[in-house]
């Protein structure tokens, strides 16, 4: 089996009439972005990248193009629009590419690059553990009300610490902070199972990424909060993800189910239908507003946050933004077809949209899905990923 992948050359999208409330004024070439970027770079996320790359040229009426070094940029004939595989760090990576607002990108620009992990989530131990330069002590405190119980360590003394803080109000999960899907992450239940869950991981290691300890739910369900904004268009939502199990047997991203509305996210606060979402919409604010205060320099054309809902060692009720996506996303095939409903109908003002991953054999998709991926992944697997609109209003 191999994958479905359509031919990636340069296009050029006529202009649609009816539809000049999504053309840029300048002419722009849109791009896949992966040079010095840390990863997402397996077969079925670079055949959905470029499956994105070409849906948003079309949206946005202007030419595609397949990833070129940035030396040949200029013989383009226009302004590169970027899909980044990771969030840019201003310093060395987006003001070098001409990324300088929301408008040149689909993802986001952060001024360090621990602000792009999970790593922001949670204060650290103490006043005096170690720390990356620019590390925020004003974050982790203006989200407190809004994610679970944790901390982040730079260190194997510190992570220690704070295992032994934490185990005293039950299991705590372990996380990795560049992985994500779900990946790198233990549930420990006490501080031999975390001295083996962190033994395997290098002192250079913590020193420069960290390492997330947090409080452990049970019966979780995870949803999702975010924005998109595609040439002054603005879509937010919020939806479920569908956990399923992978070719190698792990717990994996099986996909999401959103509601999207045209609009902020004060639109989305309106027609959140129980008490659950308002919660979630509202830790996801708070999240939000507290990385553009606190984060000079930080700014996103694509915003989504994992909010998790479950049940904590004493059974009760608890909800927490686990973490950020400043980036291409697992939902970002369910935002675009979103926008693409927006683009052809101007009166709708709301769409329910799917993305669906599947690992090993599968029922043919449905016949009006959008298809990112179907063929055998060199490292997932054998592996379908698709789109469906499910209802407009």
């Amino acid at each position: 089996m191999t994958p479905v992948l359509q031919p990636h050359t340069s296009i050029a999208a006529p202009h649609r009439p009816g539809h000049g409330l999504l053309l840029d004024c300048r002419p722009q070439i849109v791009m896949p972005y992966t040079q010095g970027l840390r990863g997402h770079a397996s077969d079925h996320e670079k055949a959905t990248r470029d499956e994105i790359v070409r849906r948003l040229a079309l949206l946005k009426g202007c030419a595609s193009s397949a990833e070129k070094p940035q030396a040949e940029w200029g013989a383009a004939g226009g302004a590169v629009y970027l899909v980044p595989s990771d969030t840019l760090v201003v310093t060395s990576q987006a003001h070098a590419l001409g990324v300088h607002g929301v408008s040149d990108l689909f993802g986001g620009v952060v001024p360090h690059a621990f602000m792009a992990t999970k790593a922001i989530t949670h204060p650290l131990y103490s006043a005096d553990a170690a720390a990356p330069p620019h590390w925020s002590v004003d974050f982790p405190a203006q989200v407190a009300s809004a994610v679970l119980p944790g901390f982040t360590a730079f260190s194997r003394e510190d992570a220690r610490l704070a295992a032994t803080a934490l185990l005293a109000l039950g299991p705590v999960r372990v996380k990795m902070v560049c992985e994500t899907g779900g990946r790198g992450q233990t549930v420990v239940e006490d501080l031999l199972g975390f001295d083996a869950c962190l033994a395997p991981v290098g002192d250079d290691v913590l020193a420069q990424d960290g390492v997330v300890l947090e409080h452990h739910l049970d019966q979780v369900q995870t949803l999702s909060v975010g924005q998109v904004s595609v040439a002054g268009t603005v879509a937010s939502y919020f939806g479920t993800q569908r956990l399923t199990r992978s070719n190698h047997g792990a717990m994996a991203y099986g996909g999401s189910e959103l509601t999207v509305v045209r609009g902020g996210f004060d639109a989305l606060r309106s027609i959140a239908p129980n008490e659950c979402v308002r919660t979630a919409v509202q830790q996801a604010l708070v999240y939000d507003r507290a990385a553009k205060t606190c984060f000079d320099g930080f700014f996103a054309s694509r915003l989504n946050y994992d909010v998790a809902q479950g049940l904590d060692a004493a059974g009760r009720w608890c909800s927490g933004v686990l973490e950020q996506s400043w980036r291409v996303g697992g939902a970002t095939g369910a935002e675009i077809a979103a926008l693409e409903v927006f683009d052809a109908a101007p009166d709708r003002c709301a769409v329910r949209t799917r993305c669906i991953e599947i690992f090993g054999p599968c029922e043919p998709p449905p016949a009006d899905a959008v298809v990112y991926f179907q063929g055998e992944d060199s490292q997932a697997g054998p592996l379908t990923k698709y789109t469906t609109v499910s209802r407009t209003f």
